[in-house]
């Protein structure tokens, strides 16, 4: 059905295509009235009774000069009746048409919204962190809210008017060379004019629109970061400058946006001035022949209602041109996205991982960014279950990297990783991702429930488990203390809570799943010392039996690692114990002599 959408727009105004700038915009908008093919017995009422509006439109001159000419103008007033009444059954029957016309139009355009919608959300959730490290979430957000909107509308009511005006267009045309075919023509002859306009305005409005659509998602970049590190903000006294960085934005946004109010004010008259030509056609030649006899006064008021009802698709034509140009845009940034290749996916011979034991291998592994210097260095360790690796370096020395690995949220550049002794590339994400905890530097919880943030990665949970995992991440005490316990809601990010007490229930989401593998990114950098005790005693015992790495800023946590990896710009320039490091490495021995108080933190 899509097929026949586009097709039948193409063949009934050319300026569809005239008004794109190349075949790839054409093809943008052919992708997009793809999203109606599901929906094809919806389009096909929607053009149905769009073609029977029209014919009745057609008809309805006739009735007027068939009620003036036999009714008025001979004294029937039977046949005037007769007219009148033919009118207001069309009316009435017309009525109804749009009204399902309508209803089935908003139907199919808000399915190709929610379709598009769910598509944008699921290749979000596909694509690796290589992606979201390069691209901003205000960007995305315009995306999925605004531009999907804009294509809603094209694929609704913007491409039926479009259609509807054309059919109606041609319609008109034939009954007009069918009364009088000069007159006729010399009303015609406007036609050229106004598509030739629409089409120059579309050239000059598409590329204004695009640069208006990627403005609009700078502003919400900033606003949303803004209200993100609102207490930064405060906190630094920074709130006139970035009042101002958001001025400066918002003006570039407001500039462009009066540039494409102007070049569509000084559409809209000039397409009206063309139309009008008409009128002054019919007054004046039209008025002509009546008064020669070679047209009816019937025939003058019905070619006067055809070109009024000409004259209305025609000026739509105007309005539609900037939808489609903005719509051009609009698609352009929503199957960038759509299309962005994923670099982390499951190979066609993935099989789940049964359950793990937690035996990690790296085996000559690195790691580069995009357009960066290597993060990683032929890394190689061994990992045996039930064992703790704590990863010790300066900023940027690659311990956040090497864990990301592990999980596979990026692909090594070279070597593998082997878990169990299977590459985990041959594994799937899920069976791999299922079975390994994380709590991360930054600690994300959702404004949600107590209960549903440390559920998240086992929804089925009992009531019993998770109580056990809060008690177990000292968390249960503080969450009773609250007005409505587990089933209090956390502000956005967690707002509401301390860092320690964040970082507590982020402990809790990841023990709840109990994982085999547990990955603790700095977990206990937000408590104090006494919390920090309670955390690591629970933590010793949930250890048993699973493989756990650790970056930890406290050395109290290192000492009672079983293999202690040092890192520097990429490399492993040490590994051990803690006694073994202490004896071979003087960089260990140094952050070792900084860091003998329990409450100092090495810097990492």
């Amino acid at each position: 059905m899509a097929g026949f959408v586009y097709l039948e727009v193409t063949g009934t105004l050319p300026i569809i295509p005239l008004i794109m700038k190349s075949q790839s915009d054409r093809q943008l908008l052919q992708r997009s009235f793809g999203y109606l093919r599901p929906y094809w017995k919806l389009e096909a009422g929607i053009y149905t009774t769009m073609l029977l509006i029209n014919l009745i439109n057609i008809t309805v001159p006739q009735l007027i000069r068939w009620g003036i000419d036999s009714g008025i103008y001979k004294g029937k007033l039977n046949l005037l009746g007769q007219a009148a009444g033919l009118l207001l059954t069309l009316t009435l029957v017309k009525g109804i048409f749009i009204f399902y016309q309508g209803q089935w139009t908003e139907t199919a355009s808000q399915n190709v919204a929610y379709d598009l919608r769910n598509q944008l959300l699921q290749k979000l959730s596909a694509l690796s962190f290589s992606f979201h490290d390069h691209t901003e979430a205000g960007q995305i957000l315009t995306r999925a809210m605004q531009d999907v909107e804009r294509l809603r509308f094209l694929t609704g009511r913007a491409i039926l008017r479009l259609v509807e005006g054309g059919a109606l267009i041609l319609l008109t045309a034939v009954v007009l060379l069918w009364m009088n075919s000069t007159l006729a023509l010399l009303i015609l002859l406007t036609v050229p004019l106004l598509l030739h306009r629409a089409y120059h305005f579309g050239r000059q409005y598409r590329p204004l629109s695009f640069d208006i659509q990627n403005q609009l998602g700078v502003l919400t970049t900033q606003l949303e970061q803004n209200l993100r590190g609102a207490r930064i903000v405060k906190g630094f006294a920074q709130e006139k400058a970035e009042i101002n960085r958001f001025l400066h934005e918002n003006e570039t946004w407001f500039g462009l946006s009066a540039q494409s109010a102007r070049v569509e004010a000084l559409n809209a008259p000039m397409l009206d001035m063309i139309a009008n030509f008409g009128t002054v056609f019919i007054f004046w030649y039209g008025g002509w022949l009546v008064v020669q006899g070679q047209l009816t006064l019937g025939e003058l008021v019905a070619f006067t209602t055809y070109l009024a009802m000409l004259v209305r698709p025609i000026r739509l034509i105007g309005r539609i041109v900037p939808i489609l140009a903005i719509a051009a845009s609009a698609g352009e940034r929503i199957f960038a996205i759509l299309d962005a290749p994923v670099d982390v996916a499951d190979e066609p011979q993935a099989r789940p991982l049964p359950r793990l034991q937690g035996y990690v291998q790296f085996e000559k592994v690195s790691f580069t960014y995009r357009h960066t210097q290597p993060v990683l260095r032929d890394v190689s360790f061994s990992a045996r279950p039930g064992q703790v690796i704590a990863l010790m370096g300066a900023t940027g020395s690659g311990k956040s990297t090497l864990i990301n690995l592990i999980a596979r949220f990026y692909e090594p550049s070279e070597g593998r990783i082997l878990i169990d002794g299977r590459d985990i590339r041959q594994t799937t994400l899920y069976s791999l991702r299922h079975q390994i905890g994380f709590v991360m530097q930054d600690t994300l919880l959702f404004a949600a429930t107590i209960r549903e943030n440390i559920t998240f990665g086992r929804p089925e949970a009992t009531e019993a488990e998770i109580i056990q995992a809060a008690k177990d991440a000292q968390a249960h005490d503080f969450i009773m203390a609250m007005s409505a316990g587990y089933d209090t809601t956390v502000g956005e990010r967690g707002i509401t809570l301390s860092g320690g007490q964040k970082q507590r229930l982020a402990i809790a989401r990841a023990l709840i799943t109990d994982p085999r593998i547990l990955i603790l990114d700095d977990a206990t950098a937000s408590v104090d010392n006494k919390t920090e005790r309670l955390i690591q005693a629970a933590l010793n015992r949930l250890m048993a039996g699973r493989t756990t790495f650790v970056i930890a800023h406290r050395m109290s946590t290192v000492q009672r690692a079983d293999l202690i990896l040092l890192l520097d710009h990429g490399c492993i320039i040490g590994r051990g114990t803690h006694a073994d490091l202490l004896a071979s490495s003087p960089l260990y021995r140094q952050i070792y002599a900084l860091q003998v108080q329990p409450e100092e933190a090495y810097e990492l």
